[in-house]
């Protein structure tokens, strides 16, 4: 008994005589899974966010105030502040690079500090420890800038995560297997006629048929 081997199984001509629908659901079933399956592995992510505020003196006014908001909410992430941070925070400078953003906002002299961790304290402690060590240093150079942060509000701990849930990964996995398997489809070339296919057989009229057309001459 002889088996038809696996490569003539799957040869491109037969994938080709695939339905479009069947390439369709498997791409998105496929995409589902491998989505689902990053969902599942990948830890949760926890945002914790602090707030300062600055505050003018009497030698100064709101408009003062408003820029060097703007101005401490870019030096809130480099290495003089996050210097000072890591030892409140007990981790080390990389990871509040990697894990701290700051926002400002136009209306508002107020910074918004924030820090994603996977661990829930260990996020608060961040953002705190960066609005702390802001303050600090805003508070070194008052007598010149005449503006000084006060604390807003502390960071509490996170009841959500922010990061992506596994249902979302899952749907966005399948929508781009679908989606890349129909461009897949729409770039395969068409099923064109092979040199060692028969050629269709030339129809020759019959006797009665040839008469007629002579009678009719």
């Amino acid at each position: 008994m002889t088996t038809t081997p696996i490569r003539q199984r799957l040869s491109p001509a037969r994938l080709r005589k695939l339905p479009s629908w069947s390439v369709l659901a498997a791409g998105t079933l496929l995409g589902g899974l491998l989505g689902g399956a990053y969902g599942l592995v990948t830890p949760p992510e926890y945002t914790a966010t602090s707030y300062v505020i600055a505050v003018p003196t009497d030698k100064s006014g709101p408009d003062s105030a408003l820029g060097f908001a703007q101005a401490y909410g870019r030096a809130a992430t480099q290495l003089a502040v996050l210097g000072d941070a890591q030892v409140w925070a007990r981790v080390p400078v990389r990871t509040l690079q990697h894990s701290v953003r700051t926002a400002t906002s136009p209306d508002a002299p107020m910074v918004a500090v924030s820090a994603t961790s996977s661990r829930r304290g260990l996020a608060v402690d961040m953002a705190n420890a960066v609005s702390r060590a802001l303050t600090r240093h805003a508070d070194d150079t008052s007598d010149n800038t005449q503006v000084r942060l006060v604390q807003f509000s502390r960071a509490v701990k996170p009841t959500e995560p922010t990061s992506t849930s596994t249902a979302v990964t899952t749907l966005v996995g399948a929508s781009a297997g679908g989606l890349l398997c129909g461009l897949a489809l729409l770039a395969r070339p068409r099923q064109t006629r092979q040199d060692d296919d028969p050629l269709p057989a030339a129809s020759v009229p019959g006797p009665a048929a040839a008469a007629d057309v002579r009678g009719q001459r």
